[in-house]
């Protein structure tokens, strides 16, 4: 019989009570290094109590009005978030899905306006992730995701990520923008090459096409800045946001300049909870922390240290980790066994990672995470590998014996 809950989840058999900063507790009270972060989320660990006051305070007074009328919370942070990024506008969204959405009609409308409807292709790249609804899985073209849910929604153009010549090779009449992640992390904590973005950027410029960037993982502090494309000097047009924008609070935006925004006029889009009181509230809560002084440099020393730690690692146990890889909070394992095998070692060791593709395994912790937690992951990790190799070691001998 089918479950309750509609089976599309391999859930792990864990139950979570509680959390605290970096640790979720089950409820028969085993504790857990979560350097899941729910999925690059949780940018400030888990029961925060300065976002767990934000929310309630928010929550005594008013929880849902619609979008009908003004909402104080969500003006005061889209003037937050314009004043710290190139962004002239935005729309809040629940989700990062939902800002890609919002994105791609974004892109469309804009060459529209413009006098250019033949421009409606946007140029994407392989092994992206950008969501779960139509238009998003035909954005990430992974064969995985479109099974069973084919025709594709027609308007995306695949080329290998990192390949900029691909790119500019993929540009035609109909091309109306270029959507790409500054780092993919499904898509296996790939960081493009120096020069890459910058040379999409100057593509666009070239060719009258907007440059759209799918932040959603890779934002808000996760890589050491508070966006990752700040790291090369490229200014987007149109920027999807959403995970650590709302701490665990599902929340996400779309961030424009005016010129790209400019054909989302009155009636061409809307949601009903999208940026709601609730929300806005811990969106304000987590920029309040972000945006705080020494923070970034926190995630960067924090960074610096796990990495050094982890080639440490790296070399010492070839047979399970051949690559250390990505940026800021935002990291990779590469490994020389199945990515699931480490997953599942972590966890016996009481450590919750993420796999990814390409032989990944995610390192996504909270961006409050200490030295001494890094120094207890380190640890972690160094134990499952050898809890590999020693399973590596035996399984011959099993298989003689049998």
């Amino acid at each position: 019989m089918i479950t309750a809950v509609l089976p599309t989840y391999a859930r792990i058999d864990l139950e979570f009570e509680r959390g605290e900063g970096c640790w979720l507790v089950t409820t028969d009270g085993r504790r857990f290094l979560d350097f899941t972060g729910g999925i690059a989320v949780n940018v400030l660990g888990h029961a925060h109590p300065y976002l767990a006051e934000a929310l309630s305070e928010q929550a005594k007074k008013l929880w849902h009005t619609s979008n009908l009328f003004r909402i104080p919370g969500g003006e005061k942070l889209a003037d937050r978030i314009k004043a710290v990024t190139f962004a002239d506008t935005m729309f809040f969204t629940n989700s990062g899905a939902e800002a890609i959405e919002c994105a791609i009609k974004m892109a469309r409308k804009y060459q529209f306006a413009s006098g250019h409807p033949e421009k409606n292709r946007i140029i994407t790249f392989e092994g992206a992730f950008h969501g779960r609804t139509l238009a998003t899985i035909a954005a990430g073209g992974n064969a995985k995701y479109l099974e069973g849910f084919e025709p594709a929604m027609p308007g995306f153009d695949q080329v290998p990520f990192g390949d900029l010549e691909a790119a500019r090779a993929a540009v035609t009449p109909e091309t109306a923008a270029i959507l790409v992640e500054p780092v993919q992390g499904e898509g296996g904590v790939r960081v493009p090459p120096s020069g890459f973005l910058k040379g999409l950027r100057d593509l666009c410029d070239e060719k009258g096409l907007l440059l759209v960037l799918d932040e959603v993982q890779s934002g808000v502090g996760r890589t050491g800045k508070l966006f990752a494309h700040e790291w090369v000097g490229v200014t987007p047009d149109i920027m999807a946001v959403a995970k650590g924008i709302g701490g665990g609070f599902p929340m996400g935006a779309c961030l424009a300049s005016e010129e790209a925004a400019k054909g989302m006029t009155l009636g061409t889009h809307g949601s009903t909870y999208g940026g709601n009181p609730l929300a806005m509230a811990v969106g304000n809560a987590v920029l309040d922390l972000v945006l705080a002084d020494g923070f970034l440099d926190h995630v960067n020393a924090m960074s610096m240290r796990l990495v050094q730690r982890l080639a440490e690692v790296k070399d010492r146990h070839p047979s399970v980790i051949t690559e250390v890889r990505g940026q800021g909070l935002l990291l990779g394992l590469r490994c020389a066994v199945p990515a699931a095998d480490l997953v599942v070692a972590l966890r016996e060791e009481g450590m919750l990672a993420p796999g990814a593709s390409d032989n990944v395994v995610r390192l996504l912790p909270p961006l409050i995470v200490s030295e001494e937690e890094v120094g207890i992951a380190v640890e972690k990790i160094e134990a499952a590998c050898r809890r590999i190799e020693d399973r590596l070691v035996a399984a011959p001998v099993q298989g003689a014996a049998e």
